[in-house]
């Protein structure tokens, strides 16, 4: 028998990185899904102060895990 996975959306956000913000987001995934194997960034926004330095960076990301 083979194997299902699932993918299911995330937005995640980090005032650091977004490595950071990525990081965040699969470590709350983690908390209550098992067997994650893969994450895709398909966005990457910025929240700007008025002086156009970066105060916050956001992603969108799918997350796939194996379900048994």
């Amino acid at each position: 028998m083979g194997t299902v996975t699932k993918v299911i959306e995330v937005s995640s956000s980090s005032a650091k990185s977004v490595e950071d913000a990525v990081q965040t987001g699969l470590k709350k995934v983690a908390s209550t899904v098992k067997g994650i194997k893969g994450a895709w960034v398909n966005e990457i926004k910025v929240i700007t102060s008025d002086d156009g330095s970066i105060t916050e960076w956001r992603v969108n990301m799918r997350v796939s895990f194996v379900v048994s």
